[in-house]
C-alpha cells in the first residue's frame, strides 16, 4: 500500500465505543436523503452499538464495522441513483458482528456520529458523505470581492477553529469540548471581520466536522489569504496551566516546552512538508531550496509581528499564559507565504479557563479582542492594493 493510501486510511478511520449488553443489537431499517452539500445514510438500531469506520482505494470504498450487531432488515430498497453510492453490500464478521460496505463512484468524505433515542426515534447511526472536491470547507465564495466604492480589494483571512467532527480536541473536567468552543469563537470573528469594511473572512469550517491538517494549510493557500489564524484551547500537561498564549511557527526548536508539547499534540499523524505547498517543481533543486528559506523566513517574521499585536489585544480581556509569541513546528502553520499564528484562548483542561470558554459573554470578548489585534496589525501592513492600503494612503495625502 502506498503511503499516502496509508495515511488517508489512518485519517479517515474512527474508532467509538459505547457499552451494550449480551444480546445482540438489530440493524433494523437504512434511510438515505439528499441535501445540496451532503448525503445522509441512517441506520435505525435496535439498541447502542460499538463500530469504526475505514475506507479503501481502487476500488473506493467506505466500510462501516458493527460490533455485536446483525442485520434484520432490508438495505437493498435504498434509492442509491446518483447519490455517489453504486452499492451496499453486507456480510457476518465473527459470530455476533456486521460489516457494510459502501461501494462509491468516487472517493468521498465520512464524519459519522450516534444519536440516542428521541422522541419517536430510537437509536441511530448517521453517516454523512461529502464529495472530496465539493467538500464546504468554507462559508463565502473563493473569490476575493472587490469593493464597488473603491478599486481596491478586501484583505482576505482565513480562520480555522481547530480540530471538529470525530476529533473532539481537549475535553475538560465536565465534558466541555474545545471543538465547540473553538467554533464558537470562529463564528463570532469571522462576523465581526465582515461587518468591517475592507475586509472578506473565510471559514475553514462552520459545522461539526472533520477537516485534515494539511486541507486547511490548502484553504488558505486556494483563497490566497493575507492571514491564517487557528483557534484553539487545548489541554497543557499542568491541570494549573492557565491564559492565552499565541504561537508561530519555527522551523528549529520549541521555544518552550509548553509549545513543543502543544505542537506534537495538534500534529499527530498529520504532519506535512512545507515543501509540498510551494509550485518548485520546475526549478531547480537549490534555487527551489532558496526560494523556501526565503519564503519561510519573510513569513515566519510577519507572523511573530501578527502575534504580538493579537497578544496585546488578549492582554486586556483574559490572563496571558505567556506574555511573549512562543514557537514551534505546528503542521497547521506550515503555509510558506501566509503569515498565519495559532491561537490558545485558554486551556480547557483548567476549571476556571473551562468554565470561562463556554460562556457566550466571554466567547464574544475573546473574538472582539482577536478582531482588534488583527485590525491593528493590518493597519500597520496593509497589503498591497487592498482597500486598507488605499485608506491610509488617502489619509497621508490629506496630512
Amino acid at each position: 500500500m502506498h503511503r499516502r493510501q496509508l495515511l488517508n486510511l489512518l485519517l479517515a478511520s474512527a474508532v467509538f465505543t459505547l457499552p451494550f449488553g449480551a444480546c445482540a443489537t438489530q440493524i433494523r431499517n437504512a434511510r438515505l436523503w439528499r441535501s445540496e452539500d451532503k448525503l445522509r445514510l441512517v441506520l435505525d438500531l435496535s439498541g447502542p452499538v460499538s463500530y469504526k469506520t475505514f475506507s479503501l482505494s481502487a476500488p473506493e470504498r467506505l466500510i462501516i464495522d458493527l460490533n455485536g450487531a446483525v442485520l434484520s432488515g432490508d438495505l437493498g430498497q435504498l434509492a442509491l441513483a446518483n447519490s455517489g453510492i453504486t452499492s451496499i453490500r453486507t456480510g457476518h464478521l465473527g459470530k455476533s458482528d456486521t460489516r457494510i460496505v459502501l461501494d462509491l463512484a468516487a472517493p468521498m468524505q465520512l464524519n459519522s456520529f450516534l444519536l440516542p433515542p428521541q422522541e419517536r426515534q430510537g437509536h441511530r447511526l448517521v453517516l454523512d458523505l461529502t464529495s472530496v472536491a465539493q467538500a464546504p470547507v468554507s462559508i463565502a465564495k473563493p473569490s476575493a470581492p472587490v469593493d464597488r466604492a473603491h478599486p481596491r480589494r478586501d484583505i482576505i483571512v482565513v480562520v480555522d477553529p481547530g480540530h471538529g467532527g470525530k476529533d473532539p480536541g481537549a475535553v475538560g473536567a465536565k465534558g466541555e469540548r474545545e471543538k465547540d468552543v473553538v467554533l464558537s469563537i470562529a463564528q463570532l470573528l469571522a462576523k465581526r471581520l465582515k461587518r468591517e469594511k475592507g475586509f472578506d473572512v473565510k471559514l475553514v469550517r462552520n459545522a461539526d466536522f472533520f477537516v485534515p491538517l494539511r486541507k486547511r494549510v490548502e484553504i488558505a493557500r486556494k483563497h490566497s489569504a493575507d492571514m491564517f489564524i487557528s483557534i484553539h484551547a487545548d489541554a497543557a500537561p499542568r491541570l494549573t496551566a492557565s491564559g492565552a498564549s499565541v504561537y508561530a511557527l519555527s522551523e528549529g526548536g520549541a521555544t518552550s516546552a509548553t509549545a513543543r508539547f502543544m505542537a506534537q499534540r495538534e500534529n499527530g499523524a498529520d504532519l506535512l512538508g512545507a515543501t509540498s505547498l510551494l509550485s518548485l517543481a520546475d526549478k531547480d533543486p537549490m534555487l527551489a531550496g532558496v526560494i523556501l528559506d526565503m519564503s519561510m523566513n519573510a513569513t515566519i517574521a510577519a507572523s511573530l509581528q501578527l502575534g504580538n499585536t493579537v497578544l496585546g489585544s488578549l492582554a486586556g480581556i483574559t490572563t496571558l499564559h505567556q506574555k511573549r509569541v512562543e514557537q514551534a513546528g505546528f503542521a497547521v502553520l506550515k503555509s510558506p507565504d501566509v503569515p498565519s499564528i495559532l491561537v490558545e484562548t485558554g486551556f480547557i483542561s483548567n476549571a476556571r479557563d473551562s468554565q470561562r470558554l463556554v460562556t457566550a459573554r466571554h466567547q464574544k470578548a475573546v473574538a472582539d479582542g482577536l478582531f482588534e489585534g488583527l485590525q491593528r496589525y493590518f493597519q500597520n501592513n496593509p497589503p498591497i492594493n487592498s482597500y486598507m492600503a488605499w485608506v491610509q494612503e488617502q489619509k497621508k495625502a490629506q496630512a
